[in-house]
């Protein structure tokens, strides 16, 4: 069908405006960070890493991502599986409110959690009478992580859960198994490379998160600063150096997380045309007999 296909300058056109843009905003500004993360040597890129206040923002930056991230795991299971499962009143309403993130920016996010949990905002008394610190806290750092990414993982397993219908649970449970072991035993396995994908997503929003963190954060050196805070303090004092080697460890992340996510797709992939040799092996073994 030769008359659908673009001629070939057109193709070579379009592929290397693609190149050249990778090239512009994301390969260059990556070379440039780890060129002058080394600019003044291994030994001062290596001090600024051991640094007490670099180590004391990566632990926190792990600290938060591992209390977000598998809260947002539950939530997103939880929700994909309502959603995609089972009919109930406000169905769309819990769509709409999944995607709020997406719609709100992360610096209002953290301006919601300070009138919600500041001194001056609505519990914010009740939460003094008890000596509980939220805002300017590590507390308030988790909430506002959570929040900017607890759409990850439910908007990876939503779609993929839809697609595979409810027929393999209603056979589980009508041969006697219960929910909890069907969810486990036939719905978990079918999406576990959603999920892992979705986990991806939301530990890599997690780690890089700056509006909402920096306003809820209170940039307190050496307890609320997290890694993305370290570098813009940093960055603003001059330490160029300094910034830019803390500011590498978020893009080995990026590119660690860009590599996981490559290779999970290449599965799924297989996966999928595995499955499809399969069917077709079987129907052309029923069409024989």
């Amino acid at each position: 069908m030769k008359h659908l296909t673009e001629p070939r300058y057109i193709r070579w056109l379009l592929t290397g405006i693609a190149f050249l843009f990778l090239a512009l905003f994301l390969i260059l500004p990556l070379i440039a960070v780890f060129t002058e993360a080394f600019k003044q040597g291994a030994q001062v890129f290596l001090d600024s890493i051991a640094e007490p206040e670099t180590l004391s923002a990566v632990k926190l930056t792990l600290f938060v991502a591992a209390i977000s991230v598998p809260l947002n795991v539950v939530f997103g299971i939880a929700a994909a599986w309502a959603i995609a499962k089972f009919s109930f009143p406000g169905k769309n309403v819990l769509l709409t409110l999944i995607d709020l993130p997406f719609a709100v920016s992360p610096v209002i996010a953290g301006l919601i959690f300070v009138l919600l949990f500041g001194s001056q905002g609505v519990l914010g008394p009740l939460l003094e009478v008890y000596d509980i610190k939220i805002i300017f806290a590590v507390p308030g750092i988790v909430l506002a992580t959570t929040f900017v990414t607890f759409p990850f993982v439910a908007r990876e397993l939503i779609p993929i859960m839809e697609a595979q219908g409810k027929d393999e649970e209603e056979a589980a449970v009508s041969l006697g198994a219960s929910g909890f072991k069907t969810f486990l035993r036939v719905t978990l396995p079918n999406v576990k490379w959603g999920l892992l994908y979705g986990v991806i997503l939301c530990n890599a929003r997690a780690m890089g998160e700056f509006g909402a963190v920096s306003v809820v954060s209170g940039h307190i050196r050496g307890m609320t600063n997290t890694l993305p805070l370290h570098v813009e303090i940093l960055y603003n004092e001059y330490q160029f150096a300094a910034s830019f080697a803390v500011a590498t460890l978020l893009a080995v992340l990026a590119l660690v997380t860009l590599i996981v996510k490559s290779l999970i797709e290449w599965k799924t992939e297989r996966q999928h045309a595995a499955e499809e040799k399969h069917y077709h092996y079987e129907g052309s073994g029923e069409r024989a007999v």
